[in-house]
């Protein structure tokens, strides 16, 4: 099922409404869902492979430690943000400044991934320092999806919830 963005993000707590998360597609609120948005978002860094790699191995143990709680909702925030490091980092080896779309996000679709017509701006060369810590994440991003455990409580999720 779609990510619902409908809800009042303001007023639901995902820990204490799991019945309400869906997993969406890729990074689909990843900074609309709380408690595990303000719970992870701190650590979140991708400036240079150093800051990186120390920010993906603290969201890593988030998602480890969210794992080991049962609490597969936060895993599957922990898991976003990793995979959001990848995408943005990416995105700054690409794109010098961050800007990929020419224009300002519709108000009818802020917080929401894509273009949503407008025109991707041309790349620049890459960004060498960016491009490594995408690596970074990409690693540790790649870890947590094929995570046995995450697998089984994905599914479980899934079945109780249909979502």
């Amino acid at each position: 099922m779609p990510f619902d963005y409908s809800l009042d993000f303001k007023k639901v707590d995902f820990r204490q409404q799991p019945e309400l998360y869906r997993v969406g597609k890729g990074e689909q609120g990843v900074l609309l869902v709380e408690p595990y948005k303000s719970e992870i978002l701190p650590h979140w860094r991708f400036r240079t492979p150093e800051i990186a790699q120390e920010s993906s191995e603290r969201i890593y143990e988030l998602f480890k430690g969210y794992l080991k709680s049962n609490d597969f909702v936060g895993a599957d925030m922990a898991r976003k943000f990793l995979q959001m490091g990848f995408t943005r980092a990416r995105r700054y080896a690409n794109h010098k400044g961050g800007k990929k779309y020419d224009g300002p996000v519709p108000d009818d679709k802020k917080g929401q991934s894509g273009s949503h017509g407008r025109a991707e701006l041309p790349r620049a060369p890459e960004d060498p320092e960016k491009a490594a810590a995408a690596a970074i994440f990409k690693q540790k991003w790649d870890q947590a999806q094929h995570d046995p455990e995450y697998e089984r409580q994905r599914a479980e999720f899934q079945a109780r919830y249909g979502k």
